[in-house]
């Protein structure tokens, strides 16, 4: 095994070759004479096994890797996302091939943070209203007084979920002096205490948050934890913001409480369908600010997630388990322990 091979997702390039978001820095993986890198392309959206035959890592975008996907020479030793979502990596199937699959949540904790920061302050100050009514001259002016925005000093955050994004989050907001809650079963009271937030049931979240943030990963637990019921026992003054993934919120019956005034808005970066048809009837309500699962691109934010994925790859290649498995006991898979025996003894 004398070069370490690794694929990067095809999508990383546009169809000229040129970088289809910032770059973040391989040279750790280019300038280092026992490691190939090559570009992948997806067949259909979908990583194919026999694109990823004969490398030893995986450094994958958008693109889907499902139990299809796994290379059938047992090479394959880590799928490393950009990012932290998962739900387009069957984990499942990796696990049982020894193939580790892991995230970069150093690198989004804090972008992540920012955005929702972001949007709690668009919506509280009505930014975008505001702006409106700027363009429309005099006339706007003097509606002023119809578009008061909501003082954070003494209201709720809450939060479904307090893991990486959400803990950054609460200290984030800490400043602006609001109350802070979560619900997150997995969340021990002493390190949710530490950061000072409350942790309380699922209702009481909603029925309490004045801004409600979703914080989970989409598995099949938490899709559509956020649905009609639910959104009813929020405040008619809440606003609900998501920058997880779309699906834990139904969308349809947002739109309804978004509509009839069951919730006073949302910020989403996140929705059902990515990109929506063009007739969603969620892109014509004014009470909403959608942005296109970007709203935490940045610069550094693409070398922070870049670096992260490099530095764990390595760790591969040097034989040793990287920080931020998925699935933490693919560590005591025979296969998966055999490929970093191997790697170490290079």
């Amino acid at each position: 095994m004398s070069q370490f091979r690794i694929a990067l997702s095809g999508d990383f390039n546009k169809p000229d070759g040129s970088p289809a978001y910032p770059m973040f820095d391989l040279s750790p993986l280019e300038n280092a004479a026992d490691i190939e890198v090559a570009y992948v392309d997806p067949v259909d959206g979908r990583m194919t096994a026999a694109s990823l035959a004969n490398f030893d890592a995986l450094i994958l975008l958008t693109p889907i890797f499902d139990a299809d996907s796994i290379p059938q020479d047992g090479r394959l030793a880590i799928v490393a996302r950009f990012g932290v979502g998962y739900d387009t990596v069957d984990v499942d199937a990796c696990t049982k091939a020894g193939i580790g699959v892991c995230i970069t949540p150093d690198g989004v904790r804090r972008p992540v943070a920012v955005t929702i920061m972001t949007f709690i302050l668009a919506l509280a100050g009505k930014l975008f209203d505001k702006d409106r009514l700027t363009r429309e001259g005099p006339a706007g002016f003097a509606k002023r007084s119809d578009y008061m925005g909501l003082g954070l000093v003494g209201r709720t955050l809450g939060s479904i979920g307090i893991g990486n994004i959400g803990a950054e989050a609460f200290r984030m907001a800490a400043p602006f002096e609001m109350r802070h809650i979560a619900h997150d079963p997995y969340c021990n009271p002493t390190t949710a205490a530490e950061i000072g937030v409350e942790l309380v049931d699922l209702e009481t979240v909603f029925a309490e948050s004045d801004f409600l943030c979703v914080n989970t990963p989409l598995t099949e637990a938490t899709h559509h934890i956020v649905n009609a019921k639910s959104l009813a026992l929020m405040k008619q003054t809440a606003y609900l913001i998501n920058t997880s993934r779309g699906p834990t919120v139904d969308q349809a019956a947002l739109l309804v409480a978004l509509t009839h005034g069951t919730i006073a808005g949302a910020g989403l970066d996140v929705l059902d369908q990515e990109p929506p048809s063009a007739d969603d009837p969620i892109l014509k309500l004014d009470n909403v600010i959608l942005t296109p699962h970007a709203l935490c691109w940045t610069d550094q934010c693409f070398a922070g997630i870049g670096t992260s994925d490099v530095e764990q790859v390595l760790m591969i290649k040097n034989g040793q388990v990287p920080p931020h498995l998925v699935d933490k006991g693919v560590a005591e898979a025979s296969a998966f322990q055999a490929r970093l025996k191997a790697y170490a003894a290079v």
